[in-house]
């Protein structure tokens, strides 16, 4: 007869071993959460379709139901996974089960152990109604549901809301952009467009996150026991070689960028094909302002980030159209001076790209708590008494601010004209910003736009890029010596005045192009020279009168555009001037145009255009700036 006790007893011992030495490496936040929270990972939560999604669940060891913190995300958040969503993920965890939430994370269909096919900006509404209904049916909530989310994981929730689930009782979205479609004047698209030029953001983003159709994928049905198990070794997460997105955004045809760095192409190949308005952009996740709106929310945005205007313009647009008055009079708005979802970064001296703009610190946690206890917990704790409606940071200035809507009272919309002698050309020429509106005379400024050669990104509104562009405020000086930029400056300020609200700039320009881009950017000029970009945009020619129709230039012929508004809050202190520029460039922040009336995503070559910006009085271009005079001090 064998021995089989020295076998089995080493088996029990590796076997403790392996536990032991389990529970050694589990962060310290981890033993910590176990001790609070009952931790049911791997849910996989069943959709209308039968479509199952990954979801992790973290919640107060009581036997009272709770409301529920909702976070849907394309990311990566196997906690047993490295990097900085793991932690992150833990961390929010934990700070939602100690207040009395039940936290729920959960992976968008196809996206790692998720089942379905992923589709960015097209994620099925009904999955975000659904899970809502599998959550509020538990027995451990409430019934009470609020949403939370930054960037990807907020562009979801206002189409969302848009559905009215009667326990989606509040959100909170934070850089959220990429779910804003049409509203007002803004045809964006969730950020893949402005003004009609693409924004190459997501041409950077999904190298970085697109997974492959060959993709490893777990079985059909596999159950929560072995998705646990195997979560351990495997987290589904693609390793990209690294690359050098300032030349990657650089090739052409631009349809080819990803396939020339063998990035994933599937669901690129879609969407670069999609103009402006196609029927596509209105059958997915994208909120639309031809839709209702239905949550009390509470809106985080960023004066760098890549969308500041069409957020603030979605804020306004809920406010104003909501059918609901309750829904109308629950928004509220927090504009910082960061980059995008960099809220918690700002420190006693936030550095914003190069320019300093002082304590911008906020206690968001106080913040949004106070907001989930009042809607979700239904305390009677005073939050939206002694809440701003619009609490907005003004750069220069460098304070936090207070109104009861955007933009602030008493702003005065102040019309500054475009004036030369038709030598604006660069920071050396003769341009000028001035009230004074221009005579009959008719001296346009010209410049030579080769797309061979585009005016670089040099910081900016920006996200998502890799190292292509480095966003936030940076001297613009050693740009202004090109001579495809047109400088437009005011005198010296003989008063301090505060700029914030929606830029409006109208230009008259003319080209031997068919079509052609025009771009601007508004600049704070320091009595020494510096100049900080605070906000920038643009206008391809060919949807100068709207995104369902193409209309082409003729040569010589002037052309009026209305370029999508910036928006800014910059107090320009006494002594320092306020500038733009103007030019047919602001490459790769935007895609450029190859000039030839193509598709210009499939094209190789492009052709060079001489463009002009008139000034007089039949072709009165200007800028209007919202002023609100006060004391800085006050």
């Amino acid at each position: 007869m064998k021995n089989t006790f020295y076998p089995s007893l080493l088996l029990t011992f590796l076997f403790f071993s392996f536990v032991k030495l389990e529970a050694q490496n589990k962060p310290a936040i981890w033993q910590k959460l176990e001790s609070v929270a009952v931790i049911d990972q791997k849910v996989m939560m069943p959709m209308r379709d039968g479509i199952r999604l990954c979801t992790d669940i973290y919640r107060p060891k009581t036997d009272k139901p709770v409301p529920v913190i909702f976070s849907r995300t394309p990311y990566n958040f196997n906690t047993w996974g490295d990097g900085e969503m793991k932690t992150r993920t833990l961390e929010t965890a934990m700070k939602v089960v100690e207040k009395g939430y039940a936290y729920v994370v959960q992976n968008e269909r196809g996206r790692y152990f998720s089942e379905g096919e992923w589709d960015i900006l097209g994620t099925p509404l009904t999955d975000g109604y659904d899970a809502f209904e599998w959550m509020k049916n538990q027995p451990w909530c409430n019934g009470k549901i609020g949403t939370l989310g930054c960037s990807s994981t907020a562009e979801w929730q206002m189409a969302v809301a848009a559905l009215d689930h009667p326990s989606h009782a509040a959100m909170v979205p934070q850089g959220y952009g990429a779910g804003v479609g049409r509203v007002g004047k803004y045809f964006e698209q969730g950020n893949w467009y402005r003004g009609g030029a693409q924004q190459m953001l997501f041409t950077a983003w999904l190298y970085g996150v697109e997974h492959d159709k060959f993709k490893p994928r777990i079985p059909a049905g596999a159950t929560q026991e072995d998705l646990i198990r195997i979560s351990r070794f495997y987290d589904l997460a693609p390793e990209n070689p690294e690359v050098d997105m300032s030349e990657a955004l650089a090739h052409l045809p631009v349809m080819d960028i990803l396939k020339n760095v063998n990035g994933k192409t599937e669901i690129y190949d879609k969407m670069i094909r999609r103009k402006p308005n196609d029927p596509d952009w209105y059958t997915g996740g994208l909120y639309h302002d031809d839709m209702d709106f239905g949550v009390p929310s509470f809106w985080f945005c960023s004066w760098y980030d890549v969308s500041i205007s069409p957020n603030l313009a979605l804020f306004n647009h809920v406010r104003q159209n909501a059918k609901d008055p309750q829904v109308r009079d629950n928004q509220y708005l927090v504009i910082a001076p960061t980059l995008h979802c960099a809220y918690t970064r700002a420190t006693e001296n936030t550095i914003v790209g190069e320019r300093s703009v002082g304590d911008a610190r906020l206690n968001y946690d106080e913040l949004i708590y106070g907001w989930f206890d009042h809607f979700l917990k239904g305390e009677d704790n005073g939050f939206l008494k002694n809440l701003p409606r619009v609490q907005y940071y003004t750069m220069g200035m460098n304070k936090w601010q207070t109104a009861e809507s955007w933009p602030p009272n008493g702003v005065e919309m102040t019309t500054f004209y475009l004036s030369s002698n038709g030598k604006a050309n660069s920071l050396y020429g003769d341009g000028k910003l001035t009230t004074v509106r221009p005579g009959k005379n008719d001296t346009p400024d010209a410049f030579t736009y080769d797309p061979m050669n585009p005016v670089p990104s040099y910081g900016g509104n920006v996200c998502c890029t890799g190292n292509a562009i480095k966003g936030g405020a940076f001297d613009q000086q050693a740009m202004e010596t090109r001579q495809d930029i047109l400088v437009y400056t005011t005198d010296p300020l003989s008063e301090g005045v505060e700029v914030s609200g929606f830029i409006e700039t109208t230009l008259y320009v003319s080209s031997d192009a068919k079509d052609t881009d025009f771009t601007i950017k508004l600049i704070d000029v320091y009595p020494d020279g510096r100049a900080y970009n605070l906000d920038e945009t643009i206008q391809r020619a060919r949807y100068r009168e709207g995104y369902n129709k193409e209309v082409f230039m003729e040569n010589g012929k002037v052309y009026k555009l209305d370029l999508t508004p910036m928006s800014t809050s910059n107090y320009f202190e006494k002594g320092h001037r306020i500038r733009i520029e103007v030019s047919s460039s602001n490459f790769p922040r935007f895609e450029r145009n190859l000039n030839t009336g193509g598709n210009n995503f499939d094209e190789k070559t492009g052709v060079v255009a001489h463009n002009k910006v008139h000034h007089s009085a039949a072709y009165p271009s200007s800028v209007k700036l919202p002023f609100l005079k006060k004391n800085p001090k006050g």
